[in-house]
């Protein structure tokens, strides 16, 4: 849920279950793991599945240690709509934009985060220069007018310096917060096209029914993956709106058109998925290397509804608005799915503790990757007096922990890393994000290990290295003084990435520094000596 509004569906059901049970504190649930994860192999690429394979572990005498991941996604969601993070208002100078932008990047990289997802598109407009459709309103408070510059490269540009991957992110089918198309830009796809869309609950959206609406979704995703230096495409969890006073979806003439004898509700469940694996194909076909996934509600189904189903009773995503997250994961149609677990340990509706394990088993041997949607928006609020207790977010990375197949999170969203209600995130990065880590890899997105870096030197406490082609960064590693070299096992001894060919040291020693490309697959090492002074 990307509005602000909090848990629209399953927390609005249900008062909170007293006397759960909570753990909190830097030792909690820490045991390193005495085994390395099976499914990873040394690149840290997972071995099994549609989407992904990799290479046998490298024999090594290092055991894993579950502190630190060798690769883990370490990401935060960056909302432009109702300028809930980003522009903090409209209207603001190109400057003081750039500067806010700059400063939610300095905050993801102080607690060493890895990737923004930034909405580009929040609701058939746009953050950046296009000729499908208008400028959205969120940056100069008038929908349809033109800032005077294109924010899009500049965004990226600076996540990269920074060593942050950029993902694009698009809600599909919402055409604008206020159902008068009278007030839209002449331009507006909702005017040029009035039968695509559908009024519902005082907004407009686009017909999920219509292969019209599928093909234009899919030609303003592909027009920004083939103009701009984008890593990724993601999706949230608007498919079909949540259930509100809008009374029915009126999408009968659609159904009676295209319904092919279907019941009403499979249809709109394959409305959802031929969109997925239309915009999948289309994304891979521009760039290989871009990736797409989404971020679902967190209930695919309750088992009361489906013996398959999470031990919960909130709002069904499948059932409420036609989102089959299962059915995208078996047919490899994302790289990757980040469900939206916003609800604490011991919740009623919806237990992060059975949430996790579920969204674990169903990605299991299929290659896709899983990160976790958390609720850092929620810390500090009361309607749930677990997310008063400052550990609460930390504990849910903690236990992620015992589920191999979590690749990572992202939280919702970045003016909460400026906020950083009760410290959480302060205290989340001291127990979880002490070392970087290398983006997960994905095999089918391709890339290729650069050439190790050359002419690697060290003058004084400066290490440096020539570039090496195909290199967007590199990693750094100190090897103790023990002489063991467990890079390939876990990231205890990474000190760093960096995006130039240059690195300050702290202690001397030995070091090895690694050429990474876009995707973060890894070359062998340099090795460097740093003479104490």
């Amino acid at each position: 849920m990307r509005t602000g509004r909090p848990l629209i569906a399953a927390a609005a059901l249900a008062t909170v279950t007293a006397g759960a049970a909570y753990l909190f504190g830097p030792g909690a649930q820490q045991t390193p793991a005495a085994t390395a994860s099976a499914s990873t192999g040394s690149s840290g690429t997972k071995t099994a599945g549609t989407k992904t394979a990799g290479t046998a572990r490298a024999k090594t005498s290092c055991t894993a240690d579950a502190r630190y991941p060798k690769r883990q996604l370490r990401g935060v969601w960056i909302a432009t709509v109702k300028n809930i993070d980003w522009p903090s208002r409209t209207g603001l100078p190109v400057a003081k934009q750039q500067a806010e932008y700059v400063r939610l990047l300095d905050a993801a990289v102080k607690r060493r985060f890895n990737a923004v997802f930034v909405q580009v598109r929040p609701a058939s407009d746009a953050l950046y220069r296009s000729s499908i459709e208008p400028w959205t309103q969120y940056l100069t408070g008038t929908p349809g007018k033109d800032p005077g510059w294109d924010p899009l490269p500049f965004l990226i540009d600076e996540a990269h310096k920074r060593g942050l991957e950029f993902h694009a992110w698009f809600n599909p089918y919402r055409a604008a917060y206020d159902a008068d198309t009278a007030k839209l830009p002449a331009g507006h796809p909702a005017r040029q096209h009035p039968g695509w869309t559908v009024k519902y609950d005082g907004r407009l959206y686009f017909n999920p029914g219509l292969p019209q609406v599928r093909e234009h979704v899919t030609k303003v995703v592909t027009d920004v993956v083939k103009r701009y230096d984008v890593d990724g495409v993601h999706f949230d969890d608007y498919f079909y709106p949540y259930p509100g006073e809008g009374g029915v979806f009126n999408d009968a003439a659609a159904f009676t058109k295209y319904g092919d004898g279907a019941k009403l509700a499979d249809w709109r469940r394959g409305n959802v998925d031929k969109l997925i694996a239309q915009v999948d194909a289309a994304v891979h076909a521009t760039k290989k290397y871009v990736k797409f996934g989404v971020s679902p509600f967190g209930i695919w189904r309750n088992k009361s509804d489906d013996p398959t189903g999470s031990s919960t009773s909130g709002m069904s995503a499948y059932d409420s608005i036609y989102a089959d997250a299962r059915h995208w994961i078996k047919s490899g149609t994302v790289d990757y799915i980040m469900p939206q677990l916003y609800w604490s340990r011991g919740f009623r509706l919806a237990d992060y503790r059975a949430l996790v394990p579920w969204w674990n088993n169903e990605v299991k041997g299929t290659g896709v990757d899983l990160y976790i949607g958390q609720a850092l928006y929620r810390v500090g609020t009361t309607d749930d007096k677990a997310w008063t207790k400052p550990g609460e977010l930390a504990a849910h990375l903690t236990l992620n922990r015992d589920y191999k197949q979590v690749d990572g999170d992202v939280f919702f969203s970045a003016a909460q890393l400026l906020s950083n209600p009760l410290s959480a995130i302060d205290r989340l990065a001291k127990d979880h994000y002490t070392r970087p880590a290398l983006l997960p890899l994905i095999k089918d997105r391709g890339g290729v290990a650069p050439a190790k870096p050359a002419a690697a030197k060290a003058a004084g406490a400066v290490i440096s290295w020539n570039a090496s082609q195909g290199a967007r960064s590199y990693a750094v590693y100190q090897v103790p003084k023990s002489g063991q070299d467990c890079r390939s096992t876990d990231a205890r001894n990474l000190v760093a990435v960096v995006t130039s060919p240059t690195f300050t040291t702290k202690t001397p020693g030995t070091y090895l520094v690694t050429s990474l490309d876009r995707l973060q697959n890894e070359s062998e090492p340099a090795k460097v000596t740093v003479a104490p002074v």
